[in-house]
């Protein structure tokens, strides 16, 4: 059996483990049911092991299908980054980063990262996408992207990280709100005031930072409204629909109808990191690690 015709074979399988239905990956690869159950059945035969078990026409992976699905779509995806990196290198270029981000990374540490990136390696080409920290953590499992920024405490063990800033909280008020920064004393002033606050999914972990500050002053938060963008907070606080509490890297807005105030007497910080995956196979990456390490 030949190279090209065994690649074929793992693209049916991953067809029939995303479906789990025989006609459906049949029509996803424009080949027959009939000819599609043949090459699975080969593939196999190859390898010895069942990868399906099949019973009143339902398809359900076996053990060994779902680690093969895992590890498939991981590699076919290497090697899917390594030909896109032959052609960039057959264009002058020296490599793609892709990196994912969650919104207030964008306000120093990316575009400052791309600065540095392209004084130092000009013919290195990115591409950024804004992303909540969980579909990130996935995008590096699956090299979708090769470097994240995330807020969260704990990442697989695959992944590395590191902190590029660790910083305080503040409120978001009305322009018009009686209280300022002048004349502010307390949280515990706001107990009976709606937040609008980033949505759990956003991150667990900043969620739950976010909580210890209000469990600091013994009250639990009226939450009107959950988000996971800075600009719907900003938004709903400028039209007096509630308050809210950020990162102080967000406080860098256009947003004229509202105002900041730091709470940087409070034991609580948030930390935004840098992370990426131990097994990407990225040429360039380690020039982008190299000038993290200096942040």
């Amino acid at each position: 059996m030949s190279y090209q015709l065994e690649l074929r074979h793992l693209k049916y399988f991953l067809a029939v483990a995303e479906e789990l239905h025989y006609r459906r990956a049949a029509e996803k690869l424009f080949i027959s049911q009939p000819g599609l159950s043949k090459q699975i059945k080969q593939l196999e035969e190859k390898l010895d092991v069942q990868l399906f078990e099949r019973h009143n026409r339902k398809v359900v992976l076996t053990k060994a299908g779902e680690y093969l699905k895992v590890e498939i779509t991981k590699n076919l995806k290497n090697l899917d980054n390594i030909l896109n990196h032959a052609k960039l290198i057959n264009t002058g270029k020296d490599g793609n980063l892709k990196f994912g981000y969650v919104g207030s990374a964008m306000q120093d540490i990316i575009p400052n990262l791309l600065v540095r990136l392209n004084q130092q390696y000009p013919n290195i080409s990115f591409g950024l996408k804004e992303m909540d920290n969980k579909s990130q953590i996935e995008s590096l499992l699956s090299n979708e992207i090769d470097i994240g920024f995330v807020r969260v405490e704990k990442v697989p063990k695959s992944i590395e990280r590191k902190t590029v800033l660790k910083e305080s909280f503040c409120l978001v008020l009305p322009k018009s709100h009686e209280i300022n920064a002048y004349n502010f004393k307390s949280l515990k002033d706001f107990q009976t005031e709606p937040f609008i606050l980033f949505d759990a999914k956003y991150s667990v972990s900043y969620y739950e930072k976010v909580m210890e500050i209000f469990e600091q002053f013994r009250f639990t938060p009226i939450v009107s409204h959950n988000t996971i963008h800075a600009e719907s907070i900003y938004k709903l606080v400028e039209n007096g629909f509630g308050i809210s509490i950020v990162p102080k890297s967000l406080t860098k807005t256009n947003y004229t109808g509202i105002q900041f105030i730091e709470l940087n007497k409070i034991p609580q910080r948030t930390t935004l990191s840098a992370v990426w995956s131990k097994e990407n196979r990225n040429p360039v990456i380690q020039n982008a690690i190299n000038l993290l390490h200096s942040f």
